[in-house]
C-alpha cells in the first residue's frame, strides 16, 4: 500500500507584520501552528505520514522568499513520495481589514488555484466536513447577527459556486506553484471578536482540527 502524505502549511511567521487581532491577543502564526500540531498528531495516529512545511515561528524575511521556500519544500516531498500520493493543506485565519479595529465579517472558506484540478475535490471534502464540525458556529453566527457581531450578509461558509463547486479560487503562490493538490483554508476572522472567541475556545479548536482531519481522510478514502 502506497503511503499517503499530508503536507501541512503553517501561516506566516511571528516576524511578519500584522496577522493578529486588533488587541493583539490572537496571533495567526501561533494559532496555525497549534492547530497543525494537534492535527498532525491525530492524522499520524490514523496512519498518515504528515510533514509540516515550516514549523519554526520565524519565516524567511521577505514574503517572496518565504513562499518560494514553502513551494520548494512541498515539491521536494512530492518528488520523493510521488505527486499522486501527496496533498498540501495550508491553514490560515482570515481578516477583513488591517487588524487595527474589530469588524463584523466572519465565516470559513477554502481556496484552490484557478481551473479544474484535483484540489477541487479536496476542497469539497473540507467544505463537507466544515458544515458538520462548524454547525455550532453557524448557529452562533445566526444569533450574532442579532447583536451586531456579524453583518447581515455574512455566511458561516463562504462559497463560490460559479464553477460548480464550493471552493473559492485564487492564484495564491502556494496554490499555483505546488505540484500536488493544494488547498488553503481561512478559518474564520481574526478581526471579529466573536470569531476569535470561538477559535480560542476548546470547542472551537476541536472543531477546526476535526474538520481538517475529516476532510483529509475523506479525500484519501
Amino acid at each position: 500500500m502506497k503511503k499517503k502524505i499530508v503536507i501541512l502549511g503553517t501561516a506566516h511567521g511571528i516576524n511578519v507584520g500584522g496577522k493578529c487581532s486588533p488587541d493583539k491577543s490572537f496571533r495567526e502564526y501561533k494559532y496555525s501552528r497549534e492547530i497543525i500540531k494537534q492535527l498532525k498528531a491525530e492524522l499520524e495516529a490514523a496512519g498518515y505520514t504528515v510533514i509540516v512545511d515550516i514549523e519554526a515561528d520565524e519565516v524567511p524575511a521577505t514574503q517572496k522568499v518565504e513562499l518560494a521556500s514553502r513551494c520548494a519544500i512541498v515539491n521536494k516531498i512530492c518528488k520523493e513520495y510521488g505527486t499522486a500520493n501527496c496533498i498540501y493543506v495550508s491553514i490560515h485565519v482570515n481578516a477583513a481589514g488591517s487588524n487595527s479595529q474589530w469588524l463584523n465579517a466572519g465565516g470559513w472558506c477554502a481556496y484552490t488555484s484557478r481551473g479544474k484540478t484535483k484540489a477541487d475535490t479536496l476542497a469539497t471534502k473540507l467544505y463537507e466536513a466544515a458544515e458538520v464540525e462548524l454547525a455550532d458556529y453557524a448557529e452562533a453566527m445566526a444569533d450574532g447577527k442579532k447583536s451586531g457581531a456579524y453583518s447581515e450578509k455574512q455566511r458561516p461558509f463562504r462559497t463560490d459556486y460559479s464553477d460548480g463547486d464550493a471552493d473559492q479560487e485564487s492564484n495564491f503562490y502556494v496554490l499555483a506553484h505546488t505540484s500536488c493538490p493544494a488547498v488553503l483554508t481561512e478559518n474564520l476572522f481574526m478581526d471579529n471578536m466573536a470569531d476569535v472567541a470561538f477559535l480560542e475556545s476548546e470547542v472551537g479548536r476541536k472543531a477546526i482540527v476535526a474538520l481538517h482531519k475529516k476532510g483529509i481522510v475523506s479525500y484519501f478514502e
